[in-house]
């Protein structure tokens, strides 16, 4: 019988883990902020006090998105299964028979 550690991560336990949903959302918004940093005029960089924030808030949504990946890959979350129950288990002590 196989651990939980030997145990391959099952399609569901991938379908139920949020730091996948989680940062692919940062990287899709993080590239998209960077590829609109690039363009960024003038005009709104002195609103910013000089600072380019498409590219720089693009560039940490993008290292936290995949900091999350990587995360959710070296870390895959593990469903147990449930535990065969035994239904002398479930009678109460009085009533269990005797082995």
């Amino acid at each position: 019988m196989a651990t939980p550690l030997e145990t391959p991560p099952s399609a569901a336990s991938k379908l139920f883990d949020l730091r996948i949903l989680i940062g692919g959302l940062f990287v899709v918004y993080g590239v998209l902020l960077t590829i609109a940093g690039f363009f960024t005029s003038s005009g709104e960089r002195a609103k910013a006090s000089g600072i380019n924030m498409n590219l720089w808030l693009g560039l940490a949504m993008l290292v936290v998105g995949i900091f999350f990946l990587l995360w959710a890959r070296a870390r895959p979350l593990l469903i147990e299964p449930n535990p065969v129950v035994d239904d002398a288990d479930r009678l109460p002590p009085t009533r269990r028979p005797h082995h």
